[in-house]
């Protein structure tokens, strides 16, 4: 008999969506259906939260966009600064949200702000599987396939619709599962972006799924079956979905920052794709090992609820002074004029 559908606490809906009660498939637990209509009610206070955040900050707008897999509209956050120099003058920055059931969260608040404080456009894409969307978006996950499309597409909306973008200044940044996207999308397009950013990312879903258990995992990030089974019969589509195996194919400058103490992509998964880019790409890539940061795998973003101002921790603020150096030199968001005059 199945369990009545149960509700969604407000508090944490991405993470009450895995801890629901559930009923047995494949051997282990699966998610009763959600209530999308309380998804959708709390996507629509996220959004009003964003506006609030940017007014007199930022400028700000939700469009939609059709991926380039052709059968999905994908909704995007885009960020600008309030005053914008000319066409082709901001380099602009892909910002790929974490978790796989995630959205565009509050978090990000004080870090989208910098961003454009320092003259990025950013581009924030609801992949598809994001909450806060119905059912049948929900149900369209397709972890590491076409929705790394629904990402990768971001980058034609920005150089189509806003002409203040410079398309040769394009990066992308990603976290956890984004930072799997992000990973994924510049070893399949090795010269759309300029530079990128991975943190804390999941790398290899042979380890990950050994690890935190194989049919619990496959669960979770296929159920929809997309794969076709498990890696023991479909080694090469997890390998396809795994960044591990890409590394060769990296072309642009890369810098990957993971946590000893991440409970989620454990440092032995997440070692294995540093140890790679050291020894197979030093001219490209830049990591950094973080010993014991406070929050472990969310150490980066941990801020206060209320006033959305970061924990301001040591190892929270290396990791953004690492980061914006990174994308500053890469992606040179100050000199506009200069840049302009010598093409």
């Amino acid at each position: 008999m199945r369990p009545s559908a149960v509700r969604i606490a407000a508090i944490s809906l991405s993470l009450a969506l895995v801890s629901i009660s559930t009923t047995r498939l494949y051997g282990q637990a699966a998610p009763r259906e959600p209530d999308f209509d309380r998804m959708l009610q709390q996507q629509a206070e996220t959004d009003k939260t964003w506006r609030a955040a940017s007014d007199g900050v930022m400028q700000m707008e939700k469009i939609t966009y059709k991926s380039k897999a052709g059968d999905l509209d994908i909704p995007a956050f885009v960020f600008q600064p309030l005053k914008l120099r000319g066409a082709k003058t901001h380099p602009a920055i892909v910002w790929v949200h974490e978790n796989i059931r995630g959205h565009l969260y509050e978090h990000y608040i004080p870090y989208i702000r910098e961003a454009t404080s320092k003259g990025y456009i950013v581009i924030a894409p609801e992949y598809r599987g994001s909450i806060g969307y119905g059912k049948a978006f929900y149900d369209a996950i397709d972890y590491g396939g076409t929705e790394v499309d629904d990402v990768v597409t971001a980058v034609d909306v920005l150089k189509a619709k806003y002409t203040a973008v410079d398309p040769s200044r394009i990066g992308i940044m990603g976290w956890s599962h984004g930072g799997m996207i992000t990973l994924l999308s510049i070893f399949r397009n090795p010269s759309l972006f300029n530079s990128a950013v991975a943190m804390v990312p999941v790398t290899n879903l042979f380890q990950r799924l050994a690890w935190k258990g194989v049919e619990r995992q496959h669960q979770a990030i296929d159920p929809q079956n997309r794969y076709g089974g498990l890696p023991v019969d479909q080694h090469e589509v997890y390998k396809d979905r795994s960044p591990l195996y890409g590394v060769d194919k990296l072309q642009i400058p890369l810098y990957v920052g993971v946590a000893r103490n991440d409970e989620d992509v454990n440092i032995e998964e997440d070692m294995q794709l540093v140890d790679a880019l050291r020894s197979r790409k030093p001219s490209l890539a830049e990591t950094m090992v973080y010993d014991n940061p406070p929050g472990g795998h969310t150490f980066d973003r941990r801020v206060d609820p209320k006033t959305w101002q970061p924990e301001n921790t040591r190892e929270q603020r290396d990791s953004w002074n690492r980061v914006w150096t990174f994308l500053d030199w890469h992606l040179d968001p100050f000199h506009a004029e200069l840049r302009t005059s010598t093409k």
